[in-house]
């Protein structure tokens, strides 16, 4: 039932078969020889690789071709991270190892555990209803999985480790602008005037907590005998310590409604009959938390510029010939859309 499927593996993005096999003998006392590897064709950041050894089934990551490895697509972090999860939140996937050896297979990855279930992709499953029913079901489960997220505990666990949250809003700003105008390949007025209104307008008032910072529904793994249920939250490549604000700022901007641009819509189903809306996602959030959430409005701008500049980065590297996924050919669409939708929010003031 609606399980991610891997497919062969797209042209340029190969791995040595060889190189991984020897080094999985040297370094996975549990490795007996056997290796098939198929690759996961969804997700447009880092690189996501099926791996069956002897039988049982596993997840290798790794950047994407072109990619600043020393910037966002840390992959000893990312491991890490989910290191420090393992004892504190069941729904982090369980890491096996990690290689830092680029000569393997051209970059750092990661292995991890392979968890089964359903994954809400840009378009509904052909074999699961997803009937306004269920969809309110998925929504407060997304919800509560992001708000028992925000509620870990930091110091005992070592988690406080994972992340600076002193000054963070103002870091997270001046660094997204900064990775904007670095990947600009369109003069785009929208994403220039989002881009200058965030620096004028960083609140003073912080909180603190471990957060996602890419929590959507297709992160999420939902159990395949009750959909309802969210057994597993995917890729933490972002993952730190800081404002659970900004987290929910950039879920509320990825959590895209009928009326808004259909170039928003891939990101989550969130738009079909039956889920949450944006505000009512801001009432169970707070509902689940036990927290007044301050106006949402600098945190949903920040998280649309956010998520234009995550597209406008992947794009760039589209351009430069990096990756030749065909998908990728349309994003510029997406990051206008992204800066529109921040300029809209601004003129209306609300989320």
């Amino acid at each position: 039932m609606s399980i991610d499927k891997p497919t062969s593996i797209r042209k340029g993005e190969e791995l040595d078969k060889i190189k991984l096999k020897a080094y999985f003998k040297a370094h996975w006392s549990n490795f007996k020889g056997n290796l098939s590897i198929e690759q996961f064709p969804s997700g447009f950041s880092n690189l996501t690789y099926f791996i069956v050894c002897d039988g049982k089934e596993y997840v290798l990551r790794r950047p994407p071709f072109g990619a600043n490895i020393k910037g966002g697509h840390d992959m000893e972090r990312e491991y890490k991270v989910l290191s420090r999860l393992q004892h504190d939140y069941p729904k982090a996937p369980k890491p096996i190892l990690f290689c830092e050896d680029e000569s393997i297979i051209g970059a750092p990855f990661y292995l991890m555990e392979k968890v089964t279930g359903i994954i809400l992709r840009n378009q509904a499953p052909k074999d699961l209803q997803l009937n306004e029913e269920l969809m309110r079901k998925i929504s407060a489960s997304s919800i509560d999985t992001l708000a028992e997220l925000h509620a870990l505990e930091l110091e005992e666990s070592g988690l406080i480790e994972m992340g600076k949250p002193q000054g963070y809003v103002k870091r997270q700003v001046e660094g997204w602008v900064n990775r904007y105008y670095k990947a600009e390949t369109d003069k785009l007025q929208a994403m220039d005037e989002v881009a200058d209104w965030l620096q004028k307008n960083i609140p003073n008032q912080e909180q603190t907590a471990f957060i996602h910072n890419d929590f959507k529904y297709d992160n999420l793994v939902l159990s395949p005998n009750d959909p309802a249920n969210v057994i597993a939250v995917l890729d933490w490549e972002m993952a730190t310590v800081g404002d659970p604000y900004m987290d929910l700022g950039t879920s509320l901007a990825y959590w895209c409604e009928a009326k808004d641009d259909d170039a928003l819509k891939p990101f989550n189903l969130t738009w079909i009959p039956g889920n949450f809306t944006r505000e009512e996602v801001v009432e169970h959030y707070q509902l689940k938390s036990g927290k007044d959430v301050p106006d949402l409005l600098f945190y949903y701008v920040f998280g649309a510029f956010k998520i234009g500049v995550i597209v406008q980065q992947i794009y760039a590297r589209y351009k430069k010939g990096f990756t030749k996924d065909p998908r990728f050919a349309q994003l510029i669409y997406v990051v206008k859309a992204c800066g529109k939708n921040g300029v809209k929010a601004l003129e209306k003031g609300r989320i």
